[in-house]
């Protein structure tokens, strides 16, 4: 192979093998624009090369599923008539290098992924990392991703209605952003695809003109985030919110009349990947004239229209004789739209100007990448974390102390800085504000339902014992839906790791699809759809393993709604589950000792199963006051947030069971719920127990002021009798300042 052609392959990030499976298709050496095409459609943001093979593991059916993977979003019924559709994207080097365009840009691609399907966005969540508030730099970036979020979301009329926001010394050099979009189908209303196909037919272009902005977008998230990368700010496009509404708006419309074969956005790798997408799921081809796309600067090269990812563009074919038609309502809603090509039957994608062909290559094979088996291997350092003696870390010498401290951790502590910045109430269909309960809920208009979404993962779990922990991380998706009152239906995954061709990387990953795989299948969440986003590191050391889990649920009546707090003095406290004293990576060894280690918390899936199940049935049994998971910071945190929430204090007895008071406290095992009820209705809970084969006791009951926390052994033996003393407003003080006191320097 000559030096020029070496040069050629290297510049466009591919290998010697892709470029020869390029000349093998082609018959030919493809000319520079032609080349292009392939680097950015074979990179790992569009081609998925290094991930199709493991994803194909997810379960991806049940009853519940109307579209699964493989299209702009995945589609749950629920029932009448009505559907969810719902999707979970990453915009995380985008969002490292300009946080406030990243993070906008990253909740407007999401939005046209379910408009895109036809579907009328009602509500965003998000799932955020950042390093220590400690650093100034972390503080500008939280502060710029999330001004970005929420005036995007603000100018489009989405409502944000939950999410979650972690901190590690891990994600310091390398952030990640995560977009959550739901969206409803109503009765009647189509399901739209992005295919192409029909010969001779229109294709059109619509939005914003095209312009330099985003180009090789793709690239740039294909690779790690060095110091060289950062500085590419020109891959960084920016946000146009008030033409992304009148743009879902005028496609919304032309969908519900029937008059597209198909529809696709111009995401990452813009016109590129949209037409040969279309085309390849239609078995057609696609001829563009790129004299007639419209632009936005002067002098742009076919190169620059092709890889550029200027937002708020969509592309589509028209249905024979409806040109004038579609022409009509984009004129209404003051959207460019142009015809720049027609739909062929050869399977090409061909690029022209004028009558001059510029591009000529088949549609499928930029569309299907090749798809790789790294090596894999077990990380070393596992032998260290797994190895940890647990019980030399000293006992507090005082835990009213310790549990506060735990509270005014940015990892536990209110996300109220955050969420208190997004319009949750835009649309008048939340029915939960955020922090009430552990996920958003929005109802269905025109019917007693309402649909849950949550938003989670415990990446210090995932990078103690990577299957474990992405297990863990749909179960606590689940079981926050659960306690509001939803069935949980199905899962959309944000998948965020570092480098697939380093072999302990991809062992993480393999390890995460199987976790994702072996949970989703126990409590019948299918995988309808999501984002794998590797290259998630810098100066050579990669995040943890961060797989982000989205789990819609949905409430038969939205009068069982249940929330967090404590409601009522004189109401029993119950906990679903059982205490472990489980601490190996638990917020409580990072933050009161500095220690990141020892296995984490053991998951039984049938267990988690039953758990669920129990609490759903009693809720809709209407017999709960409230109903919190337990998680970060393990029982003692739960029981704060239960008494801050509800403003309430509580009372509570623990059984020892030979556990430590760290151990019983803030031991993080799974497969916990904390309830409380009314006295008269213990009974029938018991019943339910019973029924569902499912552990539960009664540790407590609500009351007015405190929360004090004591165990059965007796005073001189070995421990205080009381564990926690503490009023509920010196609870609330340090739960919902940290954040805001560490944004403020």
């Amino acid at each position: 192979m000559t030096a020029d052609k070496v040069k050629r392959w290297e510049d466009a990030g591919l290998t010697a093998e892709e470029y020869k499976m390029i000349e093998d298709t082609l018959g030919r050496e493809p000319n520079d624009l032609e080349l292009a095409l392939f680097s950015v459609m074979w990179s790992e943001h569009c081609g998925y090369k290094y991930s199709r093979a493991l994803l194909k593991k997810l379960p991806t059916t049940g009853s519940q599923v109307l579209q699964g993977p493989g299209e702009n979003a995945g589609i749950i019924d629920v029932q009448d008539g009505q559907a969810i559709v719902m999707k979970v994207e990453s915009h995380n080097h985008p969002s490292a290098v300009e946080p406030y365009a990243g993070a906008a840009t990253g909740v407007g691609g999401i939005l046209r992924d379910i408009f895109t399907m036809g579907a009328r966005p009602v509500a965003g969540l998000n799932s955020l990392r950042f390093g220590p508030l400690t650093d100034p730099h972390q503080r500008e970036l939280l502060a710029g991703v999330v001004a970005g979020m929420a005036d995007y979301g603000s100018v489009f009329g989405l409502p944000m209605i939950g999410g979650e926001v972690y901190y590690d010394d891990c994600y310091t050099d390398n952030c990640l952003v995560n977009a959550m979009a739901v969206g409803f189908l109503d009765k009647g209303d189509p399901i739209a695809r992005g295919i192409a196909s029909g010969v001779g037919n229109l294709v059109m272009a619509a939005g914003t003109p095209t312009g330099r902005d985003g180009i090789e977008g793709a690239a740039f998230a294909s690779g790690e985030l060095t110091e060289e990368a950062a500085e590419r700010k020109a891959a960084i496009p920016k946000g146009y919110p008030e033409m992304g509404k009148r743009l879902m708006e005028a496609c919304l419309e032309t969908i519900r009349a029937d008059i597209l074969v198909g529809i696709q956005d111009m995401g990452a790798a813009g016109l590129t990947s949209s037409a040969c997408e279309m085309a390849a799921r239609g078995r057609h081809g696609i001829e563009l004239d790129l004299s007639l796309v419209p632009v936005g600067e002067a002098e742009m090269t076919p190169y620059e229209i092709m890889l550029s990812e200027t937002q708020e563009r969509m592309l589509f074919v028209v249905k024979a004789g409806q040109e004038a038609a579609v022409q009509a309502i984009f004129d209404k809603w003051n959207v460019p739209l142009a015809a720049i090509g027609r739909v062929t039957d050869d399977g090409f994608l061909r690029l022209k100007h004028g009558e001059e062909v510029l591009a000529e290559v088949p549609a499928e094979a930029l569309a299907d990448a090749p798809v790789y088996h790294p090596a894999s291997q077990r990380p070393d350092y596992l032998d260290e974390t797994e190895s940890f003696d647990l019980s030399s870390i000293a006992e507090p010498d005082d835990h009213n102390k310790a549990l506060l401290r735990l509270l005014g951790s940015p990892n536990i502590a209110s996300k109220e800085w955050v969420f208190g910045q997004f319009d949750h109430q835009i649309g008048d269909s939340t029915l939960a504000a955020p922090g009430l309960t552990g996920a958003g809920v929005i109802g269905i208009k025109g019917s007693d339902k309402a649909v849950a979404f949550s938003v989670d993962c415990n990446s210090r779990f995932c990078y103690l014992d990577p299957r474990s922990g992405a297990a863990a991380a749909v179960a606590e998706a689940a079981r926050n839906l659960v306690c509001t009152g939803a069935k949980p239906l199905a899962v959309t995954d944000g998948l965020n790791f570092g480098n697939p061709e380093k072999p302990e990387v991809y062992w993480q990953f393999s390890q995460a699809i199987d976790g994702i795989t072996e949970a989703c299948k126990t409590l019948n969440t299918p995988v309808i759809g999501g984002n794998v986003s590797f290259y998630n590191e810098s100066k050579g050391k990669a995040i943890y393993p961060t797989p982000v889990i989205g789990v819609a649920g949905l409430i038969e009546n939205r009068a069982d709604v249940c929330t967090q707090g404590f409601k009522q003095a004189g109401d029993v406290i119950v906990m679903l589950g059982e205490n472990k004293g489980e601490l190996g990576g638990s917020e409580y060894l990072k933050m009161i000792h500095n220690v990141v280690a020892g296995r984490p918390p053991e998951l039984d899936l049938d267990l988690e199963k039953r758990i669920q199940d129990l609490c759903l049935a009693a809720i809709r049994a209407g017999i709960i006051s409230s109903a919190h998971d337990c998680s970060e910071g393990g029982l003692a945190a739960a029981l704060a947030e239960c008494c801050i929430i509800g403003g309430l204090g509580a009372k509570a007895a623990l059984e020892r069971q030979g556990l430590t008071p760290a151990q019983l406290l803030y031991g993080e095992s799974h497969s916990r719920i904390i309830m409380s009820l009314a006295p008269q209705h213990l009974d029938r809970l018991e019943q339910l127990a019973a029924e569902f084969d499912a552990p539960m006791t009664v540790i407590g009951e609500v009351q007015e002021g405190r929360l004090q926390i004591r165990t059965d052994v007796p005073a001189g033996k070995g421990f205080e009798d009381v564990l926690v003393d503490l009023p509920v407003e010196e609870l609330a003080a340090a739960w919902r300042g940290a954040i805001s006191c560490q944004m403020e320097g």
